[in-house]
């Protein structure tokens, strides 16, 4: 494999792992040359341009849910977007085109489909979403995450990697990243992950029921950057002990393998990467699943649950069921561990290498 073009973004759920395949595809030997296809000044573009990936901008729009005047105007997008991924495919040459879900993927999979480039498709959720299904149709293989989302595919396309996980994760140690953190061994921590804009109820629950989980654990929360500041502004007010026990960050990347290592219990969404991230630490969760994007989070949410991983939690229910629900667990030691060994039994740490392995199959099989 000379050459690797990715393309991808929108949401950090369909940033990340395309970051993470590139990290060991980068490691190898005969590491490949790359490009990012994405939107101009988007999350993409400056994930991409922050890790050293080369990036090329093209236009793309959703039409899912839109407007019927809006979605005309993203398809003219998208047209626009398959003309410029068209040359940028002509020019760089890549060997295979590897793309996420979301619409930003959608010229990038059409454009490869049109000059003969094989595409693969990276799913990390348990479902696909309409850019999937549509992406799918052109390529040569899906990697997924686990055995159950191989029936939405037909004729062999699917092939379960798992969730590709970052190596700073899956080289992690619980008790390195305490001793980072400044926790003893026998101290509580408590991990509240918002997401990288924010969720809104998951903050608003803690700040409601602060004292009472200051009063069980350290509480490391992770507010997103648009709830930051209401969520400063409680803790300015809080006194200095309470402080100390109360960690606010507006948004974070290298020091998330240390959060989630250190931490005895994460409050998060119910994304994709709670399927490969929470697993390979081997930490139980409370999930609180978004009700958008087609409600694929439940979905994630609930393979995690029944198999004894996590807890979940709707979204309406949050504001009186998370304290007593952080409770019971934090209290309940052996259960606790119960869903930590739960958690690691679905752990597929060497995702990124297979993934990478897909695409040097794919590579080779390319007729020149």
């Amino acid at each position: 494999m000379r050459r690797l073009l990715v393309g991808g973004g929108g949401t950090g759920g369909h940033v990340y792992p395309l970051l993470a395949v590139l990290e060991v595809v980068r490691e190898a030997e005969d590491a490949p040359d790359v490009l990012y296809l994405g939107r101009s000044n988007s999350l993409e573009q400056r994930l991409a341009e922050q890790h050293g990936v080369p990036f090329a901008a093209i236009s793309a729009g959703g039409v899912r849910g839109m407007a019927p005047w809006r979605a005309l105007a993203n398809l003219i997008r998208v047209s626009a977007g398959v003309g410029a991924a068209l040359g940028e495919i002509r020019r760089f040459d890549p060997d295979v085109v590897l793309v996420t879900g979301g619409y930003v993927s959608v010229p990038v999979g059409v454009a490869a489909r049109l000059v003969g480039v094989p595409v693969v498709v990276l799913l990390p959720d348990m479902e696909p979403g309409l850019a999937v299904r549509l992406l799918a149709r052109l390529a040569t293989r899906v990697t997924v995450s686990c055995e159950e989302v191989e029936r939405w595919f037909q004729g062999g396309k699917a092939v379960v990697t798992g969730y590709p996980v970052r190596q700073m994760l899956v080289r992690g140690s619980r008790e390195e990243a305490r001793r980072r953190l400044g926790l003893s061994p026998d101290e509580r921590m408590l991990l509240v992950l918002g997401g990288s804009t924010g969720a809104k109820n998951i903050n608003s629950a803690v700040l409601g029921s602060l004292p009472e989980l200051l009063g069980l654990a350290r509480v490391y929360h992770v507010t997103g950057a648009l709830d930051y500041e209401r969520v400063r502004s409680r803790w300015q007010a809080l006194d200095a002990c309470a402080q100390g026990q109360y960690r606010i960050y507006s948004y974070v990347e290298k020091e998330l393998a240390d959060l989630l290592w250190a931490a005895d219990l994460v409050v998060a969404r119910a994304g994709a990467a709670t399927l490969g991230e929470f697993p390979v630490a081997g930490l139980p969760s409370i999930l609180v699943p978004g009700t958008y994007a087609g409600g694929h989070q439940m979905r994630n949410a609930t393979y995690l649950k029944d198999r004894g991983a996590a807890v979940v939690v709707e979204d309406g229910e949050l504001s009186e069921r998370l304290l007593p629900t952080v409770r019971a667990l934090l209290e309940d030691a052996p259960r606790l561990a119960e869903m930590a060994s739960a958690a690691r039994r679905l752990a597929r740490p060497q995702a990124c290498q297979a993934i990478a392995g897909v695409l040097r199959e794919v590579a080779r099989q390319r007729p020149r």
